[in-house]
């Protein structure tokens, strides 16, 4: 897997492109293709709740390290943009967005800089998720704790650390890169179409916003990574096959949560 720096950017990123197309956990996430169906029951999706809310929480101190690894201050500063606003600082958008009904405008914008905006405390993304979760019956208590994570859940959570929080800067970029494009490749869709059957059919009071958001702010953070990746080539040092292999390896431990969540449903029914 290794490309030379002699076959150009252009041919790094169509292979970079192709490895995460092409990763089962893109191409054929079997538990979001099922949960889209919209049969998950209301353990399904409480048991979704808990394990991502676990997956939210630690990525925050993946991210921490990300920016602490940073090779510059444009990487340090892009990192924090995601960092202040996983914790509650609003994006400044310099242009008004369109209203959406499922995500309250004063406390989120899809676009924009969290540099001169404010901090608000509903705006942290774990206490969008404990809103999400009343409904179904689970606390504060209940949501983003280690103690909560099965086997497959603490193995992302610590490929997380390990990879994406790497201090070897063509390895976290790598991981960077996989783990935004796989977000924007459409499994946020597949949860809320999910989400939205099971609304419909019993829990009319489900807030939507915390999933509606992160789907419509994927193109924007792939977008970014996609900038980063040019930087990262004309970067000194840097190894086309260690952000590659980092790239890979971070799909494998998503892939493990996701199979983890599949495992989990399956063994409590027959497969459908």
């Amino acid at each position: 897997m290794v490309v030379t720096a002699a076959g150009g950017l252009a041919q790094f990123r169509m292979e970079a492109d192709r490895l995460v197309g092409d990763h089962p956990v893109v191409s054929d996430n079997r538990y979001t293709r099922w949960f889209a169906e919209g049969r998950a029951t209301r353990h399904d999706v409480a048991h979704l709740t808990v394990q991502f809310s676990v997956f939210s929480h630690q990525f925050v101190i993946a991210q921490l390290r990300k920016v602490i690894n940073a090779a510059d201050i444009e990487s340090y500063r892009a990192g924090k943009e995601i960092l202040m606003n996983e914790l509650g600082v609003v994006f400044r958008s310099e242009r008004g967005a369109a209203p959406d009904p499922e995500v309250d405008p004063q406390l989120v914008s899809t676009n924009g800089s969290v540099d001169g905006s404010v901090y608000r405390h509903p705006a942290a993304h774990f206490e969008w998720l404990v809103r999400f979760a009343q409904p179904l019956g689970l606390g504060f208590a209940d949501l983003g704790k280690r103690r909560h994570a099965t086997a497959a859940t603490r193995f992302f959570c610590d490929e997380l650390l390990r990879i994406y929080g790497s201090d070897d800067p063509s390895t976290a970029e790598g991981a960077s890169y996989a783990v935004e494009h796989w977000a924007a490749a459409g499994f946020w869709k597949e949860l809320i179409a999910g989400l939205r059957a099971f609304k419909d059919r019993e829990c009319p009071q489900l807030h939507l916003g915390f999933w509606v958001w992160h789907d419509k702010v994927e193109d924007q953070h792939a977008a970014h990574t996609a900038d980063e990746l040019a930087e990262a080539w004309k970067a000194p040092g840097f190894s086309a096959d260690r952000f590659l292999r980092g790239a890979a390896e971070m799909l494998d431990g998503v892939k493990a949560f996701w199979d983890g969540m599949d495992a989990d449903r399956t063994q409590r029914r027959p497969a459908a």
